[in-house]
């Protein structure tokens, strides 16, 4: 399985997390899209996480730059088409662009966001992959929609390699939806059973819309809690518990539960094994902690 890393905070630490991400040979370092950290903590900064990987484009050179991912009610389809092309060409073709409902609702509601219900925001992605696809396409036919509208034209630029991605927990819609339209589909971590449900639906969608199920990169995220040694193990456990003020207790039950990887000695290796098995090909292990120097310990601890 391909390692990668998904991370958030001000630039200096997204830049050392790049920088020791493709140092450690990580095939790919993600940012989240949110306008504010955690819902109930608007004191703390976020930033604006497609103007972060730009910039890491230019900083970078072989690591894939990911957005995982973006509220399709954040910006129109054209905003994402125009920022995806540009950012496919100042990272050489190493831009992949994620789209999803968006679930943080505190952000929607502080900043005046559009935020309509569920069910509409997933006629909103649904319409927004499929204007994208057309955008990203020599196919000049246009898109007709209910809320999206492109004229039939042939967009430029032309990408390079953008790739779109999809992503949630949902077993149903977003399955469906990433069997249609995308190129990276990113399961959030669950059991195995799951995993492996979403995936098959995933690509069965793939072969009735006539795509090759065997083009799709099915990936996995969850919260980095791992470590060889159970004294660091404890430790990173502790400071997590911190920042989202909860109990290490509570955590464990949460991540044992919803099948997280975590754990110390082998055990973290072990679970991400077995979503291996499941069809997982890429896992994104969540480093929101402002402690570089833990990184590799949390990483030695899912790799065999």
């Amino acid at each position: 399985m391909d390692l990668a890393v998904q991370t958030r905070g001000d630039w200096e630490l997204i830049l050392d997390v790049a920088r020791w991400a493709e140092d450690r040979g990580l095939v790919a370092i993600a940012l989240p899209d949110h306008y504010l950290e955690r819902g109930d903590e608007t004191e703390r900064p976020a930033y604006d996480h497609l103007v972060h990987l730009a910039a890491l484009a230019r900083e970078t050179t072989k690591i894939e730059l990911v957005s995982l991912l973006s509220p399709v009610t954040f910006r129109h389809p054209a905003v994402y088409y125009k920022m995806g092309v540009t950012l496919d060409e100042v990272s050489a073709g190493r831009f992949t662009m994620g789209i999803g409902t968006g679930w943080l609702d505190e952000e929607f509601t502080l900043f005046g966001l559009p935020y309509p219900d569920q069910g509409t925001r997933f006629e909103l992605l649904d319409e927004c992959l499929a204007y994208l696809t057309t955008a990203l396409s020599t196919d000049t036919a246009g898109f007709e929609g209910e809320h999206y509208q492109l004229s039939e034209f042939d967009p430029q630029p032309r990408p390079r390699n953008l790739r779109l991605l999809v992503g949630g927990g949902g077993s149903k819609t977003t399955p469906t939806l990433a069997g249609r339209y995308a190129d990276e589909f990113n399961i959030y971590a669950c059991t195995p059973e799951q995993y492996a449900g979403r995936r098959d639906l995933a690509e069965k969608t793939a072969a009735e819309a006539g795509r090759d199920p065997g083009s799709i990169l099915f990936s996995t995220a969850c919260p980095a809690v791992a470590a060889r040694k159970e004294s660091d193990y404890r430790r990173v456990l502790a400071m997590l518990a911190e920042r989202t003020r909860s109990t290490p207790e509570h955590i464990e039950q949460v991540y044992e539960k919803r099948g997280y990887p975590h754990g110390s000695g082998s055990k973290a290796a072990e679970m991400l094994d077995r979503l291996e098995e499941a069809g997982c090909q890429r896992f994104y292990p969540q480093m929101f902690l402002r402690n570089p120097e833990d990184f590799d310990i949390i990483l030695d601890a899912y790799r065999p």
